[in-house]
Formats: structure tokens, sequence, C-alpha cells
């Protein structure tokens, strides 16, 4: 935790203007000094009007919206909202801090599973900044104090208060159970377009053997830790023998750390996020014995239209793509047009959009059909955008239904090729909203009630693999 060194100038300040020349007007002079005070710091003000869009879960999507002069430090039951970092937990980035709408209701579980950021201070430790120093010490000789002196040895700009913190205050709090003789390590990759860290489970069953490796591309406001916890995607690599990686967008990006699948350039192979999401796939294909005909990509909201753009420009890396709660590729290319396609689907020249015969890996869809955040025939445009672009004359489609105990019930409609290939699954699940559908309460936005997608998508791309 660490206190603003622009306050603690300002009061100094004030402290100043009090005890000195002209002091002793009474109430209406105190009054004006701490006006002066804080003058500077805005306290209160409005902040920026939000300006980019992602699927962030906390907010309603539609209009940029002004945020609250104040922000209560004592979170909701469940973490349902947390307060955006203010640095970059993960890696720096090219790109200017970018706001985007979110989620019109809250997760329906909470909870968050962070990694201390680089750098930070451990979590636990409350530092004072070297003016609180000198701000207690003017204060104290105006007071006539002990000399205006601090006890020897009291050092205001390196005291650490043990066990006095605010939850999140670093990113702390869950972490991510690791099996035994498994490693979840942290990363980072960098080209042209900028830095991007990420985390790379390996798990136990590793003994040097060429494994299949996944991309998860977390949603807006999450991070590694917290999307491994919800989708419990490690404890399916560690059962089915698969590195997963999941990359870390940062606030430096985007205020609300979404995957700008907004962005012209970044709807672009060999630009923008694309290219690091792919060189971050390939740094661990070159560090690890991965099996390169099982690289798969997935991710939910933001991260799910991400992994249709990467899928989609870089068909010659990734063998399938998972998409839960996303768009279909290039649904928007600026604001306005992202809010439309998040709240009525993507217009119907980019629902036709067709790539090249044969490009598109084939996909397995999630979607909530009462998803508030992002529309549900988003995930039909997906479906409707890959059997374009292999021809839907040639493909032969089956619908089913089921349940789960106490659960959701759900349709899941697959497609083939016309010599029993897959070429897509399109999982509708009943009654759910925006979240991982068999999620863990563990990380944010998941919903445990609905079929396991995780399970699903690893069975789907296993099933691709033949």
């Amino acid at each position: 935790m660490k206190l603003n060194h622009q306050l603690f100038s300002q009061l100094r300040a004030a402290t100043q203007q009090l005890f000195g020349k002209g002091a002793g007007k009474g109430p209406a002079a105190a009054t004006e000094a701490i006006q002066q005070a804080l003058a500077g710091l805005n306290l209160g003000g409005k902040q920026q009007a939000r300006s980019a869009t992602g699927m962030p879960p906390g907010v309603p999507p539609g209009m940029p919206q002004e945020a609250p002069p104040m922000r209560d430090i004592n979170p909701p039951p469940g973490g349902a909202q947390r307060a955006a970092p203010q640095a970059a937990p993960w890696g720096e980035t090219r790109a200017a801090p970018q706001a985007a709408p979110s989620a019109d209701q809250p997760p329906p579980h909470g909870g968050s599973a962070r990694a201390e950021a680089p750098g930070a201070a451990p979590s636990g430790m409350l530092h004072m900044p070297p003016n609180a120093q000198a701000f207690v010490e003017d204060l104290l000789g105006k007071l006539g104090v002990n000399g205006g002196k601090l006890p020897s040895g009291l050092d205001l700009g390196n005291f650490e208060m043990p066990n006095f913190d605010l939850p999140g205050m670093h990113g702390g709090g869950k972490t991510v159970p690791v099996p035994e003789g498994a490693q979840f390590i942290s990363g980072s990759y960098s080209n042209h377009a900028g830095t991007r860290g990420y985390k790379l489970y390996i798990p136990s069953t590793y003994k040097g053997q060429a494994m299949p490796l996944l991309v998860m591309l977390h949603g807006c406001t999450q991070d590694p830790d917290d999307f491994a916890a919800g989708t419990q995607m490690n404890a399916v690599a560690e059962e089915k023998q698969c590195f997963v990686v999941y990359p870390a967008q940062s606030p430096q990006a985007n205020n609300h750390k979404c995957w700008n699948w907004f962005n012209a350039l970044d709807q672009q192979r060999g630009q923008g996020e694309p290219s690091i999401i792919a060189g971050i796939a390939q740094q661990v294909i070159a560090g690890y014995p991965v099996d390169e005909r099982q690289v798969y990509v997935a991710g939910l909201s933001a991260g799910g239209a991400m992994a249709v753009i990467v899928g989609t420009l870089y068909p010659d890396l990734f063998a399938a793509v998972g998409v839960h709660s996303g768009l279909p590729y290039a649904s928007a290319q600026d604001l306005p047009s992202a809010l439309s396609a998040m709240k009525r689907g993507a217009s119907g020249n980019v629902a036709k959009a067709a790539h090249a015969e044969g490009a598109s890996p084939p996909i397995i869809v999630f979607h909530g059909d009462q998803d508030r955040t992002v529309h549900p025939r988003n995930g039909e445009q997906v479906m409707e955008q890959k059997l374009r672009a292999h021809g839907t004359a040639q493909a032969r489609a089956e619908a089913d239904a089921g349940s789960v105990p106490n659960g959701h019930r759900y349709t899941v409609t697959t497609h083939r090729h016309a010599d029993g290939t897959p070429l897509g699954e399109h999982w509708v699940v009943h009654g759910a909203g925006h979240a991982w559908s068999g999620g863990s309460a563990a990380g944010s936005y998941t919903d445990g009630k609905g079929p396991d997608a995780s399970r699903e998508m690893m069975r789907f791309f296993r099933t691709v693999a033949g």
C-alpha cells in the first residue's frame, strides 16, 4: 500500500501556511489553506469517460460511463467488483490505456486469484513515501514536539506495518494450487507490437515427452491466475498431459485488461496483439517439446473474440479454436460498432464474411442464452462464419440436448465435414449468463451449473487431432 506523494506535499504546504506568518486568522484561514492544499488533487472529481470496449464483467454495456467520484474500499461479498490495477502486473505494452464498457451484472461467482506483481511490495506491508517523513517532521516541529525530529531509527520512507493491508492491494489473495511436480511459471514475450507477460502451466506428468499446447485468453478485468482458477484448465491439462499458457493483457494497453478485439490493427496477421499472442505460442514451442500438430487457442469474452481473430489469422499455427461468450471475426472496428455488436450481434456484412476455403480451423463455441453482456446471437454468428468459410453445402449438422444434474440444460449442435471429420460444435447453455460454463468459484465470472466448458473444449481439441 503506497500513500500519495502529492497529497503529502500539499498537506505539508498547508501545515506551513497554517503555522507560518499570517496564521491565527481563525477557521476561515484554515479552510482556505486546506482548500489550496487539495485544489490540485481533483479529489472527488469525475474521471475521464471510458472510451474503448471489450466485455469486461462489472459495469453495464452500452454508452461509456463516468466512474463515481469515490470508491468503496470494502469489496462486495465474493469479490464481485475489483479496483482497476494501477500498474501492469504482467509487462509493459505499446498502447495508451483504453477504457471499456463492462458487464451489466456481477459475476455469478465472485473471488479472485491473482499473483504478486513483479517488483511489487510483499503482501501485508504498508510503505510510506519520503514526503510523509517531511510532513510529519514539519508538523512535530510546529507543535514543539521532540524538536521536530522523529525518534531515532524511525524512517517513514521505509516504514513497514506487517499484516496491515487491504484485500487485493498488491494483486495478492488466492493463488492457483499446483500439484507436486507441476509448475506454473511466469514469462514474457516482446516483438515490434509490444510486450506481454504470461504464465505457463507444466503438468507433473511432463517427463520430456511431446505434448499439446493450449493458449488461454482471459476476459476483461481478469489475469492468468484468476482465469486459471476459474476455468480449472490446469487440472484438465494435468489429466490430459498438456501445456497451457495464459497470455496476460496489461492495463497499459487497456484499462480493464480487455484484449483489443475491436481495433482494426489488432485484426491483422503480423500486427498488434494477434502477433504477440502467436509469438507467445511460438516461444513456448521453441522452449518445450510441443506437438505442433496440437496447438490450440481458446478464450472468454474479449479473450474469446481475440481467440477467433488469432485462429483466423494463424491457421498454420493453431489446429482448433475455443470461444466462450465471444464475437465473430472483425465484428467491430471502433467503439460504436463494438457496442452494437455486443448488444445485438455483428452487422450482416460482418456475419457473412468468409475467409479462404479451408483456412479457418475447427471451432467449438459456448454461449449462455441469457448473456446480457455479449448477445447470444454472436455465438451463432461465430459458427455461421465458420460454416460459410467451408461451404455449408458440404457440412452436416446434428443437434442434441442434455442437462447438468441440478444445473443448466443445454443444446449442442455438431457440424461435420461430409467425410465425418469435425468442423465445429455450438453449445447453447440455457439460463446461463456471461460466465465460463462449469467453472469454479475460485475465479471470477464462472457458472458452476453449466456443462464443463474446459473439459468439452479439451475433448473437442483432441477429437480434431484425431
